[in-house]
């Protein structure tokens, strides 16, 4: 079973093959340049906002336009956070870049700092299996979240269709 996200904004569960997978790690510092947008998960439309600013990633083909990109990957940053999932935060969707030289007018630019993450692998039909793996992050009531930066990663295997792969990185408390 998974989770669907229905054009008016529902959750419905489908029938649809699922996997993750999980694995602490830490990651090096980087940095990414984006669109950016406050959202709060439980206040407010954070579903139109999440899909209002993946339309703006697109649809203004930022992915091109950031100058000193690094590789073909593009994140969803969530950092900034009030408290905890519930609360609000910022999402910054954007490429990793060597520097923040010439950021265009109008683009966030944010350093994600070295630090230890739990790694989540989402494969399947997308969006369905990263909502999935958001939903179980969650409820995952073991996980020792650190609530200072988590994003995903949407690399070449993003686009694979019923085969597509995201990772996602929580950070941890130590």
């Amino acid at each position: 079973m998974a989770l669907s996200l229905t054009s008016l904004g529902a959750y419905v569960w489908v029938d649809q093959p699922y996997n993750r997978t999980m694995k602490s790690q830490t990651v090096s510092t980087f940095k990414v340049v984006g669109v950016a947008t406050r959202i709060a998960n439980v206040e407010g439309n954070s579903v139109e906002e999440v899909e209002a600013l993946w339309g703006k990633f697109w649809g203004n083909d930022i992915r091109n336009k950031v100058p000193n990109r690094l590789g073909e990957e593009f994140y969803a940053v969530s950092t900034d956070y009030a408290s905890d999932y519930q609360g609000p935060y910022t999402l910054i969707i954007g490429v990793a870049v060597e520097s923040f030289d010439d950021v265009p007018e109008g683009l966030e630019a944010i350093i994600i700092e070295s630090d230890t993450y739990e790694k989540f692998v989402s494969k399947g039909k997308m969006p369905d299996a990263i909502l999935r793996t958001w939903f179980e992050i969650w409820e995952d009531k073991s996980l020792t979240r650190a609530y200072r930066t988590d994003f995903t990663v949407h690399g070449a295997k993003y686009i694979d269709g019923d085969h597509a792969e995201v990772e996602t990185f929580i950070s941890i408390k130590e």
